[in-house]
């Protein structure tokens, strides 16, 4: 009978042993399943103080840092055909007018690139033309002054080459030179 209460004992110690481990298993899994994404997420925001000029400075933790200023990225999508059967505004014209109309605007920089573009006419046709993207950076707060500096662009290229529309996509954008 010693032996058996022996051995009782022994399981006994043997079960709470078990069952303590097993306490502090789930007491770990629930600080880490806790802790961790809090832990992450802290990792996630940027901890850099805003300056005077509304740009951040120092240094980081962060996993994931946001660069450069607020921008205003405008790309102007123009055609070449012309509606009315005259000639298709030729590479040498639409550079003109890139260094006549839209440069003194923004003399900073600008990009133009060479494209391809379709669309459906009102009579369910697509069109096809070769056409440019003219790719427009300027800070965010300049906004308000730049959008009729764009508008003006965007009529004179109308007005001038009989365009039935030139095309303006906006995004604000983080950029750093």
């Amino acid at each position: 009978m010693a032996r058996t209460l022996s051995r009782v004992s022994s399981a006994s110690r043997t079960s709470r042993t078990s069952r303590t481990r097993l306490g502090v298993a789930a007491a770990v899994t629930a600080v880490l399943a806790v802790g961790a994404p809090a832990a992450y997420a802290s990792l996630d925001t940027d901890t850099r103080a805003p300056s005077a000029t509304g740009s951040t400075s120092g240094t980081t933790t962060t996993a994931h840092v946001a660069r450069g200023d607020a921008y205003t990225e405008t790309r102007l999508l123009f055609g070449t055909e012309r509606p009315d059967g005259g000639p298709d505004v030729t590479d040498k014209q639409f550079m003109k007018f890139i260094d006549d109309e839209v440069t003194p605007s923004f003399p900073d920089g600008l990009t133009v690139q060479d494209g391809r573009g379709q669309w459906r006419d009102s009579n369910g046709k697509i069109e096809r033309e070769r056409s440019y993207e003219l790719i427009l950076l300027y800070p965010t707060t300049q906004a308000h002054k730049r959008d009729a500096l764009i508008e003006d662009i965007r009529e004179d290229y109308v007005k001038e080459y009989a365009q039935d529309s030139v095309a303006r996509l906006d995004d604000r954008v983080r950029v750093d030179f």
